[in-house]
């Protein structure tokens, strides 16, 4: 069994939390997720099942896109409202112009300091683990990317907005950084992941409906194992082609069957009578020579 299943996480679940679940419901258990989600959060996590989760380290390019709702005024030690709170300011002389304006500098390749309470490894332990100990360690920002940013609503103290953004981007940090600018402070109340790469929300299927489906229908749910691979080049290969490549010869790039040209690493999805059998790089004597084999029996 092989594939990866668009689950819809509710809240009070971390991703982990539904890896095991997909364990339980399909009785396999090399299963993993493509990116994790903070518990409070729900949304779009894509649940890679069998060798499909080898996947997982060619999806850095995928954007991510969130729907997050926060809250002026307060301010959190995790920069979410489930954190401890540190301070509260009055914000009503705050206007709307003001916010929009905050909001401006999330525009294109920007500086990030990820938040403490986080996830992020820093000397080989994660940050959270330092928070949680009382111990004081050094941050450093991070470039990400904002793809796009759109305010959808502003009610008093209360801020909706939908962000597209790079992988690695802290959506709580977003919140923390505009209510500094503001000189309120701000914590984030509500966020949802609306996509991950290709993954969907309106396609994704919520775990708590998975839970009570039979084993034969939640995988009725499963995607192919290429599915995600939308910025990988497409070749098609002939019989012996494919068993060199199984048998990790390299092959003659510009003698192959290419379907569909790549910018990215020159890197390339093989096939052989429509079946998804690997990933391939091209060396510098123009050869293809395997990343990884994902399917032997041809």
């Amino acid at each position: 069994m092989k594939g990866i299943i668009n689950v819809k996480k509710p809240a009070q679940f971390t991703s982990h939390d539904c890896v095991a679940v997909m364990r339980g419901i399909l009785g396999i258990k090399k299963i993993g997720h493509t990116g994790t989600l903070d518990p409070m959060a729900t949304g779009v996590l894509p649940i890679c099942i069998g060798n499909a989760t080898r996947i997982m380290e060619y999806l850095e390019l995928d954007s991510k896109e969130y729907r997050c709702t926060m809250k002026l005024g307060v301010v959190t030690d995790t920069c979410d409202i489930w954190g401890k709170v540190l301070e509260e300011k009055d914000t009503n002389h705050i206007t709307e112009e003001e916010i929009k304006e905050a909001f401006k500098v999330f525009d294109g390749e920007i500086e990030q300091v990820p938040p403490k309470y986080s996830a992020l490894k820093v000397n080989g332990r994660k940050l959270y683990e330092y928070a949680r100990a009382g111990e004081e360690v050094e941050i450093k920002s991070r470039k990400v990317v904002i793809k796009e940013l759109e305010i959808e609503k502003i009610e008093g103290d209360l801020i909706t907005y939908r962000v597209v953004c790079s992988k690695g981007t802290y959506i709580r940090s977003i919140c923390f950084d505009v209510g500094e600018a503001l000189g309120c402070g701000g914590t984030m109340i509500a966020l949802e992941r609306l996509a991950s790469g290709i993954f969907k929300i309106e396609d994704s299927v919520p775990l708590l409906e998975l839970k009570e489906m039979s084993r034969e229908k939640a995988l009725e749910w499963l995607l192919p194992v290429d599915y995600p691979l939308v910025h990988f080049g497409k070749i098609k290969l002939n019989r012996k082609q494919a068993k060199d490549f199984i048998d990790g010869k390299h092959i003659e790039f510009d003698k192959s069957n290419i379907i569909k040209s790549t910018k990215y690493k020159e890197r390339y999805k093989l096939y052989f009578d429509e079946v998804f059998i690997g990933i391939a790089d091209i060396d510098s004597e123009r050869k293809l020579v395997a990343d990884k084999v994902f399917n032997t029996e041809i």
